[in-house]
């Protein structure tokens, strides 16, 4: 991220949470007649889940978040205290975009997750609501911690997809294209702001500072987390 400037976006369907964007968020048990004419209820009801499947698996999204003191994201997203929680400056990421990432909307999406239960699913024939943002935006309430702000980019254009090095040697016929990454080019003033974790090793820790002062943002805020002695938190200190 750093390196290339740039967000990684990611299929919904390859997320680490397999409820996330699922097509059982959302009810499809009333059909009004009026609605589905001669065909079948149960064609009907498959034909809209199906729908719903397809938004799934042609959406991208970069999952960012509110905080950068948790110490569960920190354990589990950053090799054990030993990497970095990177700062943007949303706005700036927004005026970054360029022409044409996404074919549908020009622009990413930014929605704020929702943590909710299933068992509130609204009704699909009959809601109100945004359905493809309540798919796209709604988590369970195990997630809330990570206090997730999303950037959402449905059927993103093939021009900002790339491999990996791991996918470049598989043969063509036998690539899942939902496992393409798409990755969306950044400005340096972009990146706001770096927090060093407890565990970084301190040879790296002066070559990231060397580096982003010097390629992306010279007036880059830096910080490194420390323990709090009076209660189970992080602190970030200013360097």
């Amino acid at each position: 991220m750093i390196g290339n400037s740039n967000l990684q976006f990611t299929n919904a369907s390859q997320l680490n949470d397999p409820f996330d964007c699922h097509p059982k968020l959302l009810d499809y048990s009333n059909v009004p007649k009026c609605t589905r004419g001669w065909i079948p209820e149960e064609w009907w009801q498959e034909k809209e889940e199906n729908d719903a499947l397809n938004v799934r698996n042609e959406t991208w999204l970069c999952s960012l978040s509110r905080v950068n003191d948790s110490i569960l994201m920190w354990s589990h997203y950053c090799y054990n205290h030993k990497g970095v929680c990177i700062g943007l400056d949303l706005d700036k990421v927004m005026q970054s975009v360029p022409p044409m990432f996404g074919m549908l909307y020009m622009k990413p999406l930014v929605i704020d997750i929702q943590y909710k239960d299933i068992i509130e699913r609204p009704n699909k024939y009959s809601s109100t609501q945004d359905l493809f943002t309540y798919q796209w935006q709604t988590k369970a309430k195990d997630w809330e911690y990570e206090q997730e702000v999303r950037l959402v980019i449905p059927r993103p254009s093939q021009m900002y997809a790339a491999l990996t090095p791991e996918q470049t040697k598989i043969p063509k016929e036998s690539w899942d294209w939902r496992e393409i990454h798409h990755y969306m080019p950044l400005k340096g003033e972009c990146f706001e702001s770096i927090y060093f974790g407890i565990n970084t090793d301190s040879t790296e820790k002066e070559m990231l500072v060397e580096s982003v002062r010097r390629e992306l943002n010279p007036q880059i805020k830096l910080y490194q987390m420390q323990v709090d002695e009076n209660a189970f938190r992080l602190q970030p200190t200013i360097i």
